[in-house]
């Protein structure tokens, strides 16, 4: 019996992959509860040790020392006593052996219970702690079972949720299938450790990298910043810690072997390796690969890139949909703003453009007034007694119109002066004015009317024609006599 004893023990600690103390606790836990159901008082202090020896169970519990024994559960007598230890005293609480014979079948499913609930936490924070010493770390497992959207894989020892929101959306996921995923998050929760993993964080770029690449993960070569678009594009840098390492062909490998591996990790992701540079300027210029850049002008306080690319590569810099610039911008930290040779050419020239001779004229007129303005305000402000008429010698302002008609070339007439009479009669209301006014000839006066249009006779055909049928005589189409009538009345006018 002890050896069957230790043999299941043993045998249970391998299936639930846990250390074989733990499994001795939670059996010491749950006879301890079993020996106070049945054999011992409820508030009583009771211990269980097993020998992991020889598989022998000893109860031991604490009892006070009393002359008179009423309760064999809770007291002892002082002789007792004294044989387990010789100076105690009545009152006196004293730890004896008192491993009973057997236990019912209450107690014995009551350690049942508490044997498999303490398993049950011992094997939950084994996989909490094993699991949370590996977040921001690449795990496998296997598709289990597809629920509402989400991904249940099958870790092992756990199962990994792959929700929605983590989820590649041109990837297709299919039961059994074994997929590399990233470790985002482990938290404790009331049916064990809940771990969420991902397959479209950039870290699961960087973790892959170091698993193909040696040099990644030995930190010779540095991955400096990553920009994904999971599923689609990504893109790298990479610097070398080393004189005369090649980062980027490290990345590659021989014949791209090494970044094919990454790629057929990642379904066909297409990837992009550059060169990191501390001048932003060149590190803007390989971001932008596999575009060729002419020219990067930076803006340091509104962290702005001005790029100038050939015509013929405009839509290679920015992409599909601007996919290869903004991955750029996320891979550098600048605000990148593209142009074509051509376009930057055509506002280099409109900046260097000189004013024309009209535009200067016009200048130095809107001077001379503001000018005059400025005198004439200070004049009044200068003081003028009250009464006094202000001085009427107001500078003569070049016309606008005559100044660009001269600085073109051509001779402005002056303006001829308006009759005094005409002002007059035109301003004054008197009733020989009102009488000309109401004299006044529209055009459908002054017209010569002509003849006009044989509306009538086309009515009298038409009732001579309705009379005809009336009368038995033969019928005439409308359509012949409205075109005759029309060509009746064309001639007439003319």
């Amino acid at each position: 019996m002890k050896s069957d004893f230790l043999l299941a023990i043993t045998q249970l600690s391998a299936e639930k992959n846990l250390p074989k103390e733990v499994v001795i606790g939670a059996v010491e836990a749950a006879l301890v509860s079993a020996y106070r159901k049945d054999s011992f008082t409820p508030n009583q202090k009771i211990a269980v040790k097993i020998n992991t020896s020889t598989g022998k169970v000893e109860v031991w519990a604490e009892k006070t020392v009393v002359e008179t024994l009423s309760d064999s559960r809770r007291e002892i007598l002082l002789d007792e006593a004294r044989r387990i230890k010789q100076d105690v005293q009545i009152g006196e609480e004293v730890v004896v052996e008192a491993t009973p014979r057997g236990a019912g079948r209450i107690a014995a499913q009551t350690a049942k219970q508490v044997i498999l609930q303490r398993l049950h936490e011992a094997e939950h924070s084994a996989i909490f702690e094993e699991y949370a010493g590996r977040e921001d770390d690449i795990v496998t497992g296997v598709v289990q079972r597809i629920e509402s959207g989400q991904i249940i894989i099958d870790l092992g020892r756990t199962e990994a949720v792959l929700p929605v929101s983590e989820q590649v959306r041109n990837e297709r996921y299919r039961i059994g299938q074994r997929l590399k995923v990233y470790l985002l998050e482990v938290a404790r929760a009331s049916k064990g450790p809940r771990v969420i993993v991902s397959r479209s964080h950039p870290n699961l770029l960087h973790r892959l990298f170091e698993l193909e690449i040696p040099e990644v993960f030995n930190g010779i070569v540095e991955i400096k910043s990553i920009a994904r678009e999971a599923g689609f594009r990504s893109k790298v840098a990479v610097a070398a810690r080393q004189d005369g390492i090649d980062p980027v062909g490290c990345c590659v490998g021989l014949r791209g072997i090494r970044i094919q591996n990454v790629v057929g990790e990642l379904n066909g992701e297409k990837l992009d390796v550059v060169m990191w540079s501390p001048d932003a300027s060149v590190f803007i210029a390989s971001a932008l690969n596999p575009a060729q850049v002419l020219n990067v002008k930076l803006d340091e306080e509104e962290r702005i890139a001005t790029v100038v690319v050939p015509d013929r590569q405009l839509s290679l810099a920015i992409g599909r949909e601007g996919q290869n610039v903004r991955l750029a911008a996320k891979l550098t930290g600048w605000r990148i703003d593209i142009k074509s040779t051509s376009v930057a050419e055509a506002e280099k020239v409109e900046a260097d453009q000189p004013l024309t001779e009209v535009e200067v004229e016009v200048d130095k007129s809107l001077a001379d007034v503001e000018e005059w303005a400025v005198e004439s305000l200070a004049e009044v402000e200068t003081g003028t007694a009250v009464g006094e008429e202000l001085p009427v010698d107001v500078p003569s302002v070049p016309d606008l119109a005559s100044v660009s008609a001269e600085a073109v070339g051509e001779t402005a007439e002056p303006p001829q002066p308006l009759d005094a009479a005409i002002i007059s009669r035109e301003i004054s209301l008197e009733p020989e004015v009102m009488a000309d006014k109401a004299q006044i000839r529209f055009a459908e006066d002054v017209m010569v009317t002509g003849p006009a249009k044989p509306v009538a006779k086309s009515k009298k055909k038409k009732k001579k024609s309705t009379r005809g049928r009336e009368r038995g005589e033969e019928a005439v189409n409308p359509r012949k006599a409205r075109r005759g009538s029309e060509l009746i009345g064309d001639e007439e006018e003319y």
